[in-house]
């Protein structure tokens, strides 16, 4: 009874974490690491888009623009996508008022 209450917390677990990385649009899947041109082809415009500033890389050499799109509501749910360098990097829902 353990072992199984044990291996659905980690199901559960892995398909939440999954979940965060991955949106669906329509019947095309975004996820993080896609362009921001894939992501525009598979759900369209946003409802809005924020430049949020400019970040350094790693190695310090290269400046790169920091964007946040906002979809929805969806459901009542928005979805924000955050887009480092033009590659989305995360992924997170908000319920609306």
């Amino acid at each position: 009874m353990i072992w199984r209450l044990a291996g659905l917390a980690l199901v559960l677990s892995a398909s939440q974490a999954w979940a965060d990385d991955t949106l669906r649009c329509g019947s095309q899947l975004i996820s993080v690491g896609d362009r921001s041109s894939e992501v525009l082809q598979k759900c369209g415009e946003p409802v809005s888009r924020d430049l949020l500033g400019y970040k350094l890389s790693a190695d310090r050499r290269e400046e790169f623009q920091v964007e946040e799109w906002t979809y929805g509501p969806n459901s009542g749910m928005y979805q924000y996508l955050r887009f480092e360098g033009n590659r989305l990097k995360q992924i997170t829902s908000k319920r609306g008022n």
